[in-house]
């Protein structure tokens, strides 16, 4: 394809390297030719890339194949995910996981992004729901419109919740940004 049909997360090659595209913005000048300013991120390894395309350079789309996949259990340096169409095993080391990592679930239903069969990522659901390991009390006097307080979740992670959630309550979280949606019923 030409660089100018490039779209944000497509994936593409660039110098035999698999990047997901960031940001994309063509630009006309005054004078001269138009030309795409693209900034790319590896999947890979996850460093950043700038480039400045003519629009009428060929950039090749990567194959990256996403599959579904269950999350089994985790070991000490990896995950272990089966494949639901062929029950195939996979290993998949907690560097390519990332912040994914802490979110996952025995049973939970997740997509694998492979690169040439090798895993290259995780994505989660959009809503995960998780206990309340510890959150600190109410302040009296504090409005409930505008304040929230830091609550540990099961995982370890840390999130800010309203101040009506208490240790114990299970909640609602996008675990793509760390983010409380709701109390879970």
């Amino acid at each position: 394809m030409q660089a100018n049909e490039m779209r944000r997360g497509m994936n593409v090659l660039y110098d035999g390297r698999p990047f997901r595209v960031m940001e994309i913005e063509i630009r006309t000048p005054g004078k001269g030719r138009a030309f795409v300013q693209v900034k790319l991120r590896s999947i890979l390894d996850g460093t950043q890339r700038e480039l400045k395309l003519s629009t009428a350079d060929q950039v090749d789309e990567a194959n990256v194949e996403s599959k579904e996949m269950d999350f089994l259990y985790g070991e000490p340096d990896a995950a272990v995910f089966m494949d639901i169409q062929s029950y195939e095993q996979i290993h998949i080391p907690n560097d390519v996981l990332g912040e994914a990592r802490p979110w996952l679930s025995e049973s939970m239903r997740c997509w694998v992004d492979l690169f040439d069969g090798v895993p290259i990522g995780v994505t989660l659901p959009k809503i995960v729901e998780i206990k309340v390991r510890s959150a600190e009390p109410v302040v009296k006097g504090q409005t409930a419109a505008k304040s929230s307080k830091p609550a540990v979740l099961e995982n370890g992670v840390t999130i800010q919740v309203p101040p009506f959630i208490n240790a114990g309550d299970k909640l609602r979280v996008d675990p793509s940004e760390g983010r409380y949606i709701e109390r879970a019923k």
